[in-house]
């Protein structure tokens, strides 16, 4: 018997990075989440502007971090669907369709892409990228 720990593809050491960023989500641990991207990380989200203009709105990992460490345990709960990795050396992308919950509230759904980088043998998260809507969602 193979033991899966010592089998894991190069996919799944991805999908266990991005996976401990929603677990830190989750637990509302913000050393945790800080743990999961580099140092020159950030985030972005897709919205409209006051005028109706289609912006990319930027956050620091910092700031998010400390939105997760003013949550409660088990209060953000998003649920991916990994829906296509792709790996080039020390770089990867990942495509994951999601549902936000918040204290079990669905908030709204959208799709996530993740850069990584490969460093000392780690996946760490570089960019994330998201669009956010309440219509056209499946629950």
């Amino acid at each position: 018997m193979v033991n899966s720990s010592f089998a894991q593809t190069a996919e799944d050491s991805v999908k266990n990075a991005i996976n401990n960023l929603f677990a830190a989500m989750k637990n509302s641990d913000p050393l945790a989440l800080r743990n999961c991207f580099t140092d020159s990380a950030f985030l972005q989200s897709i919205t409209r502007d006051k005028s109706g203009k289609i912006v990319a709105k930027t956050e620091s990992v910092d700031d998010f971090a400390k939105q997760v460490a003013s949550l409660p345990v088990n209060a953000a709960d998003e649920q991916i669907v990994f829906d296509g990795i792709k790996i080039d050396g020390p770089l990867a992308t990942a495509w994951t369709p999601y549902n936000l919950y918040l204290n079990g509230k669905f908030i709204h759904c959208g799709v996530n892409t993740f850069v990584l980088l490969k460093q000392e043998n780690i996946w760490k998260i570089q960019y994330i990228i998201d669009t956010r809507r309440r219509q056209g969602c499946k629950q």
